[in-house]
């Protein structure tokens, strides 16, 4: 792809590039313990081992019966254990949830249904005789070899419920995208308020945690990196021992000291994607970069501006990590504009936004340059305005989400 500054690429084909970047490059599997799997994506679809449930099992506490009442006990099942058949009719045993149901059994009657007569014998009606009883069939949720869920599935709490119910100890999972992030930038601080013409590293702190919720392992962060060409260069050569994917901040132009793109030249990177027609984001870029071992890796360089920097996160980097992580894509989905939003012009617009209680509605938010994190940090996602197009209140517009963790669920109430 060209590495023309002057000629952007679309935003949509730069997700799609970066995507397929990815794909092409994920290998291998590894097989980790369901307690490790939490964030991680399947490898290979995921199956039943055998029907479930695996027996027919009871759904509440009562008698199992045979023939018609009153019945006489002739014993108890609990959970766990194998009964007996019922060998007569006119008995019953008692049964506790999740106990597996007798051979023999006709109905089952609640306990609340239910009632002991002077001579010992169980009276009552069962709410559901066969066909239709109160308890589980065998392979009622699913049948032995039956596929549960592709692979490509991420893995989360409730994934690992289900593997769990089959009958799974450890998952075939893929291995996780090894990160490292590099912070350019003599004018920056790592400490303390900003004041004398540097401003404080903003960053650094928080792009490892959008990488973690993208999939990635974070292995090293590195800066402020020294504003010198030999310093760039020496870094991002170090941080390709450990990482198949190097973030940068800043350096993404071409002024006096920005040196990104002269490293990836001396590095003998391949621009995938340089420059993308979004706003705010501009300017972002995607390189791979040849690995002694064989396999490429990637490097994504992120503008200096904080709020264009987690754009050109979300654009670049977390469609090659889906892909590198074997997830698919998937469409965005869309939601009701809760007010007006302008496009810009050629370019694509993200327009931070938040979601309203139902999760329908997405309402812009203020505080929204390019330099500002206010408004970041008040917003679930981005509306996506198409170039060329302007949002009208109460249209349906394609919404970015902020990546999340597993089981994590967008936040409701304003931070002020």
């Amino acid at each position: 792809m060209s590495s023309d500054q002057n000629v952007p690429v679309g935003w949509d084909q730069a997700r799609d590039v970066a995507y397929r970047a990815g794909a092409a490059a994920a290998t291998g599997a590894e097989r980790i313990p369901l307690a490790l799997a939490d964030g991680r994506t399947l490898a290979e679809p995921l199956r039943a081992l055998t029907d479930l449930p695996a027996f027919p099992t009871s759904s509440i506490d009562g008698w199992a019966v045979r023939g018609t009442g009153p019945w006489r006990p002739v014993g108890r099942v609990l959970a766990g254990g194998t009964p007996p058949p019922l060998a007569a009719d006119g008995t019953c045993v008692e049964i506790a949830t999740g106990a597996m149901v007798p051979e023999n059994t006709i109905a089952l009657v609640r306990i609340e249904d239910s009632a002991t007569e002077a001579d010992g014998r169980i009276s009552g009606e069962p709410r559901h005789p066969l066909p239709v009883p109160d308890w589980r069939m065998p392979g009622e949720e699913a049948r032995e070899g039956e596929e549960l869920l592709p692979a490509g599935t991420a893995v989360d709490p409730a994934v690992i419920g289900v593997a769990a119910t089959c009958g799974y100890e450890a998952l075939h999972v893929r291995p996780e995208p090894r990160a490292a992030l590099l912070v350019f930038g003599d004018e920056l601080l790592t400490a303390g308020p900003p004041g004398g013409g540097r401003v404080r590293d903003s960053l650094g702190p928080q792009i490892p945690g959008w990488l973690r919720r993208l999939g990635a392992t974070v292995e090293t962060v590195t800066g402020p990196v020294k504003d010198t060409l030999a310093a760039h260069t020496e870094a991002i050569r170090a941080a390709l021992e450990t990482a198949d994917l190097i973030c940068t901040t800043g350096g993404t132009m071409h002024g006096p000291v920005d040196h990104l793109h002269p490293a990836l030249a001396e590095l003998g990177a391949e621009y995938l994607v340089n420059t993308v027609g979004v706003r705010p984001g501009f300017p972002m870029l995607l390189a791979r970069i040849p690995g002694t071992d064989g396999r490429p890796r990637f490097l994504a360089g992120l503008p200096g501006n904080p709020q264009s920097a987690v754009i050109a996160l979300i654009s670049l980097v977390a469609p090659l990590l889906a892909g590198l992580a074997g997830r698919p894509l998937g469409d965005l989905p869309r939601v009701e504009a809760g007010t007006a939003v302008r496009g810009r012009g050629r370019d694509t617009h993200l327009a931070l936004a938040r979601l309203d209680a139902t999760g329908r509605v997405a309402t812009p938010v203020g505080h929204v340059g390019s330099a500002m994190l206010r408004g970041l940090a008040n917003a679930h996602g981005f509306l996506v305005v198409r170039p060329g197009g302007a949002v009208a209140p109460g249209d349906l517009v394609p919404f970015l989400p902020l990546p999340l963790l597993a089981g994590e669920r967008p936040f409701t109430q304003e931070r002020s």
